[in-house]
């Protein structure tokens, strides 16, 4: 395990965030693990590169800054900066901060558009199918399942636009032969058979690379009326952060790519080992090394969701318990291959078992009991006996295997082995008791060795918890008084230096008090309920009225006769609604949800007289009703023989 004299390189990525809304605890997974690889990596000498960044450009940003009354740029400015946040307060080191809205990214996506459309790759026609706006997805019938889309669940709609597209079906022959040569590209092996057999085997079918239905993207800039469509501009992030600019291209591109491996979410597997490596055949750069593919962190056993109201975000949880806690409980929670879960209960649970009991009590009475018996001075271990080889072969056979887990990027497995060296240091404690061989002078230098063999198995277990919980690492060094963090020290046992003297022995993790602490968060998630509810917009129906006031509201049945856009706004329709005396206007901000031949002749459910109101130019004289589902809003349409004009009540 010698260090790398010639300094080989490794270039780590994260998937770029998605500029939606601030990220949850478990978006943030994902740039914990990849920083504890890539902290891991530079330990063992290696001169790695490490990119994350967000994505920032499609129709449900620009949706999202219209709600918001705000430009798109300024909107992901806003959630840009509070990703970057994200990563900084959870202690990542990257190298590289990426934003698609950065100008030389920019101008190298429509370079990249560009070559792959005068080489032939790109061509320009019309698609015709299903669309998922929150996906930013299109789809066959045949791959929808139960008729929504098979990524999110949600409804989808027919399209149709002028488009380009990539051929990606040019490229399957080439791109199956490089799988089967390189069989680690797409890890682990679960994910590489589901890509194969379910994606790629049946046939690739080209992928649509441009939009014209809205305008906040790369524009394609030998036909400005198309912007270039996510996947393009996502993908390229990995290169364009190296300074790649079709063929004039920086020194850090050429000494970093290819990638050693990205490390993404199950969920985003095919786009990255079907489109992206077929972009990068067509460019004709190298393919990245491996693309490693982690499951989901769950609340419980559901995918965290705002809509569901169980999200949990880490600068809250870090307040609670600490940096380093949030990392470890992320790092040892989420299983190799199946989705992980995340409660409070079982963070507090993890944290006073792996944490405080095991390796917070481990070093404190090892640093408390060296400084009562010898002032603290650490001792030459002069009395060894058979059971300190078991200590000694733990430490190192600990190392090994902790390398040989991260080799394969089974990080939860890596920190398991760590904990299980603290445990067995604490149970060598009970087997030597220490406080015994203390009282007897005789057996001083036996006190001696149990308490240097003690020191140096902490000193392993600092070092190898550097990646996972830098700041702990630190303070267990700090009260070893030792500053020898190299990772090579860990081929022998006995590194520790005799003579010098340890510190004071300070707490890492004070137990938590699990039920004070689940009662007071239950009592703000109540709390927060109340004032949700008392600052709702009596409109959602939240506040309560009385049968008076219901009289108010005349609900009729109204047949949508005409349905056109509103120029001045990407929000509202114009609809022509026959209240069963006269045609009236109403504006509805459902434009993001429906086309308008999809709305003429439905039933709906009108209330007949709301005060007249000007929305963008146009006299709107009622409204509709729909409804809300997480991302999406339905229009409530009733059955068409019901005649237009007739009371609801």
């Amino acid at each position: 395990m010698c260090k790398k004299c010639d300094k080989e390189k490794f270039y780590i990525t994260t998937a770029i965030a998605y500029t939606s809304r601030k990220p949850h605890i478990g978006n943030s997974y994902e740039i914990v693990m990849t920083d504890a690889i890539a902290r891991y990596k530079r330990m063992q000498g290696y001169d790695v590169f490490f990119c994350t960044g967000t994505d920032e450009h499609g129709q449900k940003i620009e949706e999202y800054a219209e709600a918001a009354g705000v430009t798109p740029k300024e909107y992901v400015d806003k959630v840009a900066g509070e990703i970057k946040e994200i990563c900084d307060l959870l202690n990542t080191t990257y190298d590289h901060f990426i934003r698609t809205t950065d100008e030389h990214h920019e101008k190298t996506v429509q370079k990249i558009f560009k070559k792959l459309y005068d080489q032939g790759d790109i061509y320009k026609g019309e698609y015709e199918g299903l669309y998922c706006t929150p996906c930013e997805s299109f789809w066959t019938e045949s791959q929808l399942v139960d008729g929504k889309c098979p990524d999110c669940g949600r409804e989808v709609k027919p399209a149709k636009e002028e488009a380009y597209f990539l051929k990606l079906s040019k490229y399957q022959k080439q791109l199956e032969d490089f799988i089967e040569e390189h069989p680690n590209f797409i890890y682990p092996e679960s994910r590489k058979k589901e890509m194969v057999n379910n994606f790629i085997k049946p046939g690739i079918q080209d992928l649509c690379v441009s939009r014209t239905s809205f305008k906040w993207g790369i524009p394609v800039d030998f036909d400005p009326k198309h912007v270039i469509y996510v996947w393009i501009d996502a993908l390229s992030n990995y290169i364009t952060a190296l300074g790649y600019d079709c063929g004039e291209n920086s020194d850090k591109y050429r000494k970093y790519w290819p990638a050693d491996v990205h490390i993404i979410g199950k969920d985003i597997l095919r786009f990255h080992t079907i489109y992206w490596p077929i972009m990068l055949m067509a460019l004709g750069e190298p393919l990245p090394k491996q693309v490693f593919a982690h499951p989901w962190l769950l609340f419980g056993q559901d995918k965290m969701s705002k809509s569901r109201g169980n999200v949990i975000y880490a600068d809250d949880l870090v307040k609670l318990i600490g940096v380093d806690a949030v990392r470890y409980y992320l790092l040892s929670e989420m299983p190799y291959a199946s989705d992980g879960s995340i409660t409070y209960e079982t963070i507090f649970e993890r944290y006073n078992s792996d944490l405080a009991n095991t390796i917070g009590n481990l070093v404190n009475r090892t640093i408390a009991m060296n400084n009562k018996y010898f002032d603290g001075v650490i001792q030459e271990p002069t009395a060894e006996e058979v059971l300190d080889f078991e200590i000694k072969t733990a430490c190192t056979d600990t190392v090994k295997k902790v390398d040989e887990l991260l080799t394969t990027y089974r990080v939860a497995d890596a920190l398991e082995t760590i904990v299980a060296l603290a445990k067995r240091c604490n149970k060598y404690i009970d087997e030597t008791m220490p406080w015994a061989l203390a009282k007897d002078e005789e057996k001083k230098a036996r006190l001696g060795t149990v308490l240097y063999n003690l020191l140096e198995g902490i000193r392993y277990i600092a070092i190898l918890l550097s990646p996972f919980m830098p700041e702990t690492s630190d303070k267990i060094m700090e009260q070893l008084n030792c500053d020898n963090k190299d990772y090579d020290t860990l081929d022998s046992f006995g590194t520790l230096k005799p003579g010098v003297k340890v510190n004071k022995a300070v707490p890492l993790f004070n137990r938590l008090d699990s039920e004070k602490l689940l009662a007071e968060i239950h009592a703000k998630q109540e709390e927060a309920k109340k004032n949700e509810k008392k600052t709702a917009p009596k409109i959602e129906g939240l506040a309560q009225i009385g049968i008076d006031d219901f009289a108010k509201v005349e609900l009729r049945v109204g047949e949508i006769k005409a349905c056109e856009p509103i120029k001045k706004s990407k929000k509202l329709l114009k609809l022509t609604v026959f209240d069963g005396e006269k045609d009236r206007t109403v504006a509805s901000g459902i434009s993001p949800y429906y086309k308008p031949d999809e709305l003429v002749g439905k039933k709906i459910v009108l209330v007949a007289n709301l005060k007249p109101a000007k929305l963008c130019g146009v006299e709107s004289n009622g409204m509709i009703l729909a409804a809300s589902t997480g991302d999406d809003v339905k229009v409530i349409f009733l059955d068409n023989e019901i005649p237009a004009g007739n009371k609801i009540s």
